[in-house]
């Protein structure tokens, strides 16, 4: 089976996982509060095919169709055909899914295509696990999840030492047939809804540390052992209309604990291997990811700034200088993200290995400009709507024989805009600003790819550290040092 229905989706979330919500052990498929997001997961799968000829290629083992997120990019044409699905898959939720399995699907891809880099010692063993298992992802076209952060409790010491060593997820004893799990990692974002629970490395370990903690892997969310516990859920029941992005779009964030799970050798690419470990985020990871992070990005900006344009418009405005400011800041921010696509991808080169990918240096600039303006731009908006936000009847009152005219009367938009368009643009803009839903996302644009914090200091000093000495520095040239 590839490239799977939304039906075929949802039959294979019928396991035995382990998932806690509240103080409920839950079944994903039945528990109500997540019926939501099953819809809009669902739906995703049949975006695919309803959309098949930006989503979907042809396998080049099989034949049969694949999503284009999962193609090793090794030529130009790759990544093209990816930017097509990257690009329909963000139209989906507008951007405000932001892992739907697109995203670890290009990560996956992307380490295939770096798959030198899973052993320090030339061993290919590693490696080989790793294709067989971008070939089972994508023979059952799988959502995958990753939990790829140590908890760090005590932020007084690092991931691994102190209290942190004991909660990190980490190697205890190997069997014949694999290695076995201990300890936790967050955060996985569609954990619940997913098919594999894909760990691997998100930052290096500290010097000396106990190669214990150097593993990535892949396994079922279903393996014995393995406890996902859900935060409040803020899907909402009810018409899409009212609530279009609340009522489908809710990813669910899991803390992941791993009770002793067994990960069999042939899903096991890094194991004990320090050196490769925090060496394969730096062979291309974050230029391969970014062609979707970044789409993603402008997609989501390019809706806020035209939705943004019809809350000005329905209160005729959206010509007013101080109005026009701040949707031209937007839509700034918007073609910056859209720009930073496509200068990786005119920029994109062989990384090693053959893997084609994007040029980083605009990527890196986005990546930590975009918590700043996911957030000013959310600020713009609540600005832009101010009580328009709250005053928003449901959609479903219109159509009351007594209360739908007082509401056509009393709450028209201005500019000959209807009373029921009003109230449909400012919920869909409440939904995206500030429902429970909204700022959870909002949260998680602060720090889905890390702080802005991390991601500033974290670029001055690659570069400084790469030029400090460099005699071209523009000062040192300017002034014939």
């Amino acid at each position: 089976m590839t490239a799977r229905t939304g039906q075929q989706y949802l039959l294979g979330l019928k396991d035995q996982r382990r998932v806690w919500l509240g103080n409920q052990a839950v079944s994903v498929t039945e528990e109500m509060r997540f019926q939501g997001s099953l819809v809009g997961l669902a739906g995703y799968y049949d975006w695919q095919h309803e959309y098949a000829e930006d989503c979907l290629v042809p396998d080049p083992e099989t034949g049969q169709p694949m999503s284009a997120s999962l193609l090793v990019p090794r030529r130009p044409d790759d990544l093209r055909a990816r930017q097509r699905c990257f690009e329909s898959i963000a139209r989906y939720s507008r951007g405000m899914m932001g892992r739907t399995p697109d995203y670890v699907n290009c990560t996956l891809a992307g380490f295939v295509a770096r798959a030198d880099a899973l052993s320090s010692s030339g061993d290919t063993t590693p490696g080989e696990r790793l294709r067989k298992f971008h070939r089972d992802v994508i023979a059952g076209d799988l959502s995958l999840t990753h939990a790829l952060v140590q908890p760090a409790i005590d932020r007084g010491v690092d991931e691994v030492s102190g209290l942190n060593a004991t909660l990190a997820a980490h190697v205890t004893r190997r069997t014949k047939t694999g290695i076995v799990i201990r300890g936790a990692r967050v955060l996985a974002t569609l954990g619940p809804f997913a098919d594999e629970m894909f760990v691997y490395p998100a930052a290096p370990l500290p010097a000396n540390a106990d190669p214990k903690y150097a593993v990535m892997f892949s396994i079922p969310v279903n393996t014995p052992g393995l406890i996902q516990v859900c935060r409040d859920h803020y899907g909402v029941p009810g018409a899409g209309s009212d609530h279009p992005f609340s009522s489908r779009f809710d990813e669910q964030d899991s803390f992941v604990i791993f009770d002793d799970v067994e990960v069999p050798y042939e899903r096991v690419f890094i194991d004990g291997d320090v050196k490769a470990y925090n060496g394969l985020v730096r062979t291309g990871w974050y230029a391969n990811i970014s062609q979707q992070t970044n789409t993603r990005a402008a997609v989501k900006l390019e809706f806020a700034y035209d939705l943004g344009c019809r809350m000005a418009e329905i209160t005729n405005t959206v010509r007013r200088p101080e109005v026009a400011g701040m949707l031209g800041e937007i839509l700034e921010y918007a073609r910056l993200a859209r720009a930073a696509v496509n200068a990786g991808i005119a920029g994109a080169r062989d990384w090693g290995n053959g893997a084609l990918f994007p040029d980083d240096l605009a990527a890196r600039a986005t990546r930590a400009m975009l918590p700043q303006w996911m957030v000013r731009t959310n600020e713009i908006l609540v600005t832009l709507g101010s009580h328009n936000l709250l005053a928003t009847p449901s959609l479903e009152a219109f159509d009351h024989s007594e209360l739908g005219p007082l509401l056509e009367r009393y709450l028209p938009g201005a500019d000959g805009h209807s009373a029921k368009e009003r109230a449909m643009i400012f919920r869909t803009a409440w939904d995206f600003v500030g429902s429970a839903l909204g700022s959870r996302i909002a949260l998680y644009e602060r720090f889905y790819l890390a702080s802005q914090f991390r991601a500033l200091s974290g670029d001055h000093m690659a570069w400084y550290g790469a030029n400090a000495s460099n005699a071209e520095r523009p000062v040192a040239q300017f002034l014939g040092d």
